[in-house]
């Protein structure tokens, strides 16, 4: 019978029984990791080919600032290679742009608050035309589902539902 040499278990390693890294293709908008105290956003710059001043300047007075390529040396990425935006991250009408953190904090406060307020505005018209005999509640609820039950037989369902405001047509 012939030698079959068989290395020792000892000698075997976990690292070739792991299981391979998940992979999942680059998306065109990939960014490199903000500076510290700062965040990343792709702002527009042009649209179908014609410039869109009126929202990169808009964008430029609320503080934002493109991100050059050559402060990313070691990252792989589109970069505008002629025109205004020469050598800043760019790709398809959209340039990469910083906003300090506190700056990008105190924008999204703003807004949540613009809503709150719009969103009080709605309640006041809405109540206003309440009848007694028809009261409106405001109960809010959001719900988001994604699949199915097992009895659907692999069909691929999703529904988002959302109530933003409760007339009594839905029972619970």
């Amino acid at each position: 019978m012939p030698d079959i040499e068989k290395t020792p278990r000892a000698a075997e390693t976990r690292e070739k029984t792991q299981r391979p890294v998940s992979w999942k293709p680059p998306t065109i908008l990939d960014a490199p990791p903000p500076p510290e105290g700062y965040v990343h956003r792709w702002i527009r710059a042009e649209i179908l080919g014609q410039d869109d001043k009126p929202n990169f300047t808009k964008r430029l007075r609320e503080g934002y600032e493109p991100v050059r390529a050559d402060e990313f040396p070691n990252f792989e990425c589109a970069v505008i290679e002629e025109g205004k935006f020469k050598g800043i991250i760019g790709v398809g009408g959209l340039i990469l742009a910083r906003l300090p953190i506190e700056v990008a904090e105190s924008r999204k406060d703003y807004f949540r608050a613009q809503t709150q307020d719009q969103m009080v505005a709605v309640d006041r018209d809405l109540m206003r035309e309440e009848h007694p005999s028809m009261p409106i509640s405001r109960e809010r609820s959001t719900r988001v589902t994604f699949g199915g039950t097992s009895n659907d037989k692999g069909a691929f369902k999703w529904l988002i539902l959302m109530e933003h405001l409760d007339f009594g047509l839905l029972q619970k």
